[in-house]
């Protein structure tokens, strides 16, 4: 038997057990309570998701319809409904159970071609993010995540020591940021070159480099390099 007000139960003596179920605080008369009598409880479908607030660092348990809960532990159990997330790609609405999201999934639902650059949309002033297809999002943050997609980018304009150089691949190596400044690379152990870079993509912001060193490239993004002799 159970009931939503506070009290004892007249037919049987025992005390109640009390429990919370989104939000609302009922009283049970029982020690156990099933999944299924949860959701009835508090009239909700029973195809939906139902979780038992467990404190960190454990994670909440799901509770099935036929799983059976001991409420007589200590404390006040609380239970709640995992609410789907939703996210957009290209404009196209998903939803999710799940926390997390692949760039690799991304670019599986909304059909984006691999030259294509998948981006994070981020309000403004804050730059757009760059989803790698190995980067993992969270969905679970304020607000609605909104993807989309653009061909990518190989040709770049990037600053070396002040001067603006085109640049036409991904990435650029310590090697060849020296080339860039000098025009040449010298192999003498008396020469040292000193490579530091800023406005750089999300991967690599802002940095120094060295020698085997491989960082990616973004339009504008400065490279400040000096060479030392040491004899």
């Amino acid at each position: 038997m159970n009931t939503d007000v506070d009290g004892q139960d007249d037919q049987k003596g025992r005390p109640s057990l009390t429990l919370i179920i989104e939000g609302k605080k009922f009283e049970w008369f029982e020690q156990f309570i099933t999944g299924k009598q949860l959701k009835e409880l508090r009239g909700l479908p029973l195809d939906c998701k139902l979780f038992l607030d467990i404190v960190e660092p454990w994670k909440d348990d799901a509770i099935l319809n036929d799983e059976v809960v001991d409420l007589a532990r200590t404390g006040i159990e609380q239970f709640y409904i995992k609410q789907k997330l939703k996210y957009s790609v290209d404009g196209k609405n998903f939803e999710t159970d799940k926390q997390y999201i692949k760039g690799s999934q991304i670019r599986r639902q909304g059909n984006i071609p691999d030259d294509y650059q998948i981006f994070l949309d981020n309000k403004q002033p804050w730059e757009d993010d760059l989803i790698e297809d190995n980067d993992i999002v969270d969905l679970a943050r304020p607000g609605k995540e909104k993807f989309y997609s653009k061909k990518e980018v190989t040709e770049f304009i990037i600053i070396v020591n002040g001067r603006e150089k085109q640049w036409c691949e991904k990435t650029i190596s310590f090697k060849q940021v020296v080339e860039l400044a000098f025009g040449n690379f010298q192999e003498n152990p008396n020469t040292v070159y000193t490579v530091t870079y800023a406005k750089g993509p999300h991967q690599n912001p802002e940095g120094s480099m060295v020698k085997g060193d491989k960082v990616f490239v973004t339009n504008k993004m400065v490279f400040n390099v000096t060479a030392t002799n040491k004899s």
